[in-house]
């Protein structure tokens, strides 16, 4: 895993100078906003863009997948971004934004992926649930007894949900509703 990353931040780096070169010649320094995720990456790569030609270091800021394709899609010119990052693609609906706004020239660069962990305290007992187990903890609503209708989420511990699992509270951490990483989790757990 750790000898792709240099390859990653070369490709990154391509990308960014390349389109940074093309973009000066509106501005004089870049503006990149978007996905906490990628963000320290893209901050590393916009410092060695920096230092690494006669071109102004890029400002990039952290404004979430959802934030930075709002931002993005307001519109061309000097007081919209030039690149958002994102740990997602873009959906349809931000997509008819930037059209509707006259943003028609987008350019997708898949650099890399995200990941998400499940993740314990390593002095409990190896846990092994399903993706359903993880929706019924993490879900607003979940089915009622029968099946027959939804019903706000009941379940406070993990034994509640199946006899299996640990008697023990169930604890969430996630990123906002404008993290592209929490879209992903919610297509990968949440809708499948």
């Amino acid at each position: 895993m750790f000898s792709r990353k240099p390859a990653v931040k070369l490709i990154a780096a391509n990308i960014l100078a390349t389109t940074m070169i093309t973009m000066a010649q509106a501005r004089d320094q870049i503006k990149i906003v978007g996905s906490s995720t990628v963000y320290p990456f893209a901050s590393s790569v916009a410092e060695e863009f920096g230092a690494a030609t006669n071109n102004p270091t890029p400002v990039v800021e952290s404004t979430g997948s959802g934030g930075g394709m709002k931002l993005f899609c307001k519109g061309n010119g000097l007081n919209t971004p030039d690149i958002t990052n994102a740990s997602r693609r873009m959906k349809t609906k931000e997509f008819k934004l930037c059209d509707k706004n006259g943003v028609t020239d987008i350019t997708e660069a898949v650099i890399g992926f995200d990941g998400i962990a499940i993740a314990q305290n390593k002095q409990n007992q190896p846990l092994s649930m399903t993706k359903k187990q993880l929706l019924l903890a993490v879900a607003e609503q979940v089915p009622s007894k029968d099946g027959k209708s939804l019903v706000k989420n009941p379940y406070k511990n993990w034994k509640e949900i199946d006899s299996s699992l640990p008697d023990r509270e169930i604890i969430i951490y996630g990123p906002p509703t404008s993290s592209g990483t929490r879209d992903a989790f919610e297509d990968m757990i949440m809708k499948a």
